[in-house]
């Protein structure tokens, strides 16, 4: 039976419009999804939207829609950005679908049966935009919400609280005994430090407006945003009603977010299962924000960038290429024009490009198209060998530690490997001798077989690349039922096979 791997994006709130952000979070957990499929895993990837709340309510007023026809109609633009980016999720989850009404009432359930929910009433300031309460100490500069600025509210209603203060010690415990649980390291520190400061039970429900899941013994109140939305990661593997399947695929193995939501997934999440009695996800990842030219991304200064338009002018796996490459998952990164086109014209047209242009080209030229039978190894043959063996164990750690740019770093040393070896063995020098012909097989072999393992290699970065470079290297068999690990070993192209002319992987840009 094949080992499970379950990974998650956020659900994303169907009062945003998409941008970079909500693209970068989904196209790393793609990447992730499809390196672990190509690697033999039974590999679940879910992805979806979170339609209830008081913005969506006051959003579908103001346009004269009905929520749920408002939510019908944004949740198709994540849809279509998905599939444009190449996003291979298994499910898309949506908070306003009947099963997850169902999950929802049941781990409320759960909770309640567990003597964990109290009627109370909860009075402190509130921020709608942000949907979320704070302090008087928490304020920042006289009302203003501490996250988004705006100006919040101050709000007294009766409301159904979870005694999260009774899981303080035993978060923290699980905190400490399983430091990975949260990353990247600094992260983790910053939910100790939270949980070590006191946790307060927190309100899950909310009378002021109507559009959420009722609280299943007291419909005049909604459930609480957070007790709602988190609960998706559960109800799209089966939860409540098909234990086998949820058995089969959890507890998760990554949570994958932007540090904006860090505490309520490394926090609330794990507290409402430890009161429901359910295992907690192995890994919650937080990756950083994108600044723009050096600025803030913000509505106002114009300046979101939308991923449609991207690649639009760009093309797909370019932008998925640039997003993972560019900066270390988890820290904080710079989206500028000038730094991806020159990503572009560097790594993918003059490195990878370049490669696979030149390899191709001289099998045509001087092979008449057909893969030559290697013979005589010589240590600079070996060499290119010994760079693409080291690779792939590096690969496999890297990935694991959504170390992305790593990993894209590790690949291009096979890319650059493959560029030298060329230049060293000068095929083109050795074409021109009869007694040589032997010897340029050897090298083109090993050429076209380095460009073998670089497109295994890459296909969860840039899978449409690497679609490409399979189909004109002649392989059989679809690149999405290779197995990275036997499939990865050296010496797996095999002679005679016919490869094509090749075409221009990624056209230059002019800057």
């Amino acid at each position: 039976m094949k080992q499970t791997f379950y990974v998650t994006t956020p659900i994303y709130y169907v009062n945003d419009v998409p941008h970079i952000g909500h693209a970068y979070t989904t196209v790393a957990a793609d990447a992730l999804a499809r390196y672990k499929r190509l690697s033999g895993y039974d590999c679940f990837f879910l992805t979806g939207t979170d339609e209830h709340g008081q913005k969506v309510e006051k959003a579908a007023e103001a346009a004269g829609q009905t929520p749920l026809a408002l939510a019908d109609q944004v949740v198709e633009r994540y849809k279509e950005l998905w599939k444009i980016l190449h996003i291979s999720a298994d499910d898309f989850i949506r908070t306003t679908e009947q099963r997850h009404y169902q999950a929802v009432a049941a781990l409320y359930q759960k909770v309640w049966d567990k003597g964990d929910i109290y009627l109370g009433d909860y009075e402190d300031w509130y921020c709608t935009p942000c949907e979320t309460f704070w302090t008087q100490t928490q304020l920042a500069n006289g009302n203003r919400c501490p996250e988004c600025g705006r100006p919040t509210e101050k709000l007294k209603e009766k409301s159904y609280f979870f005694r999260m203060s009774k899981y303080q010690d035993a978060l923290l415990r699980h905190l400490e005994e399983t430091p990975d649980f949260i990353q990247p390291p600094g992260r983790y520190n910053e939910i100790v430090s939270f949980v070590k400061g006191g946790l307060r039970d927190l309100s899950i429900s909310r009378t002021t407006f109507k559009w959420g899941i009722p609280v299943p013994n007291d419909p005049a109140h909604v459930i609480y945003v957070w007790f709602d939305a988190l609960t998706n990661y559960i109800t799209a593997i089966g939860f409540p009603g098909d234990q086998k399947r949820f058995e089969r695929y959890w507890p998760a193995n990554c949570h994958i977010i932007g540090k904006d939501i860090l505490r309520f997934h490394a926090v609330y999440w794990p507290t409402f299962l430890m009161s429901a009695g359910i295992p907690l996800p192995r890994k919650v990842f937080a990756h950083g924000w994108w600044t723009v030219e050096g600025q803030k991304m913000s509505k106002s200064l114009h300046n979101v960038v939308d991923p449609y338009q991207l690649v639009q002018e760009y093309g797909v796996d370019p932008i998925r290429y640039f997003l993972l490459r560019e900066v270390p998952f988890g820290a904080d990164g710079d989206f500028s024009r000038a730094a991806m086109v020159n990503r572009i014209n560097s790594d993918l047209a003059n490195d990878l490009g370049n490669l696979f242009s030149r390899a191709l080209s001289m099998v045509v030229k001087y092979r008449a198209g057909l893969i030559p039978t290697p013979s005589d190894l010589q240590p600079v043959d070996r060499g290119l060998e010994e760079v693409s063996k080291k690779i792939l164990p590096q690969l496999a750690k890297q990935l694991d530690d959504l170390a992305f740019n790593k990993a894209l770093t590790s690949i291009w040393e096979l890319v650059n490997a493959g560029n030298k070896y060329i230049d060293e063995t000068a095929p083109w020098a050795l074409a021109k001798a009869e007694k040589d012909q032997p010897r340029l097989g050897t090298v083109l072999y090993q050429a076209l077989e380095a460009l073998r393992i670089i497109a295994l290699l890459i296909a969860a970065f840039m899978p449409t690349t690497a679609e490409k470079m399979w189909s004109q290297l002649g392989m059989e068999g679809n690149l999405w039922e290779q197995n990275i690990g036997e499939n990865g070993k050296w010496g797996g192209l095999k002679p005679g096979s016919k490869v094509a002319k090749p075409l221009p992987l990624f056209p230059r840009i002019e800057a």
